[in-house]
């Protein structure tokens, strides 16, 4: 089988090529700096001649509200009008669960705008709505409000997944049957942030306190519970304490 990984040189893409590969497919690697670049158009057609399956993993290189709609918006109507010309028989995107309980945050606003023009197109479809990863951890911390020494956070549950599982999880749903639907895909453990932001600073000797602060937001938007899956969900394996003493030994 043919599938041609949008964004298959970031994080997950590579990782989700290589399984691919393993398993015996012929999965393309398509990013900018590979000539194919979907925001733009460029290599879309050569790239997905033939293809049944295209995989969207990427990511906008700004999160300036008007910018990252902008990305997201460009991308995914070139790629799904590229995808109907070449025949392509299932659209895979990678998404944020919540992003449609979220609407203070213009990069949640972007994704779900991404969702629609996807769900009101004419080729089946998978949304894999994700949670926040293992490995961007530091990146969340940085974004909560610092007064000294003391990070300010939420109020507010978060379930990450390590991005290892995230692709394993592709891997099935890239090879499996058009879901035409949403699907939730989170880590083993539910944390409040203050816990795991705790002891992700005590693991890394981090000197920095932590404290609740129902103000606090996160990428711009106040926070209750959004950032964990409803319902039904597919689960990754790995715990976020497994993960983290690899991480730092």
């Amino acid at each position: 089988m043919k599938i041609v990984v949008i964004g298959g040189s970031g994080l997950i893409g590579k990782k989700l090529v290589s399984k691919l590969q393993k398993l015996g497919h012929e999965a393309i690697a398509a990013s900018p700096s590979l000539g194919i670049n979907a925001v733009t158009g460029e290599g879309l057609a050569e790239a997905l001649a033939g293809a049944q399956v295209v995989v969207d993993v990427t990511n906008s290189p700004s999160f300036e509200d008007a910018a990252v709609l902008e990305f997201f918006e460009k991308s995914t109507r070139n790629l799904l009008a590229a995808e109907a010309a070449a025949g392509v028989a299932h659209h895979v995107v990678v998404s944020i669960v919540g992003a449609d309980r979220i609407p203070d945050s213009g990069y949640m606003r972007a994704k779900v705008a991404q969702e629609k023009l996807i769900q009101s197109a004419e080729i089946p479809y998978t949304i894999v709505r994700a949670t926040q990863f293992f490995e961007f951890i530091e990146t969340i911390i940085a974004q909560f409000p610092t007064d000294g020494q003391t990070v300010h956070l939420p109020p507010a549950f978060i379930q990450p997944i390590l991005s290892e599982d995230v692709a394993d999880a592709l891997v099935d749903i890239t090879l499996g049957a058009p879901a035409n639907s949403i699907i939730d895909l989170a880590g083993p453990d539910r944390f409040r942030f203050e816990e795991i932001i705790h002891q992700f600073l005590s693991a890394t000797h981090d000197s920095r306190q932590v404290v609740v602060d129902s103000h606090a937001r996160y990428f711009g938007a106040a926070l209750n519970d959004q950032l964990v899956p409803q319902g039904n969900s597919l689960i990754g394996s790995t715990h976020f304490e497994e993960w983290l003493n690899r991480a730092i030994a």
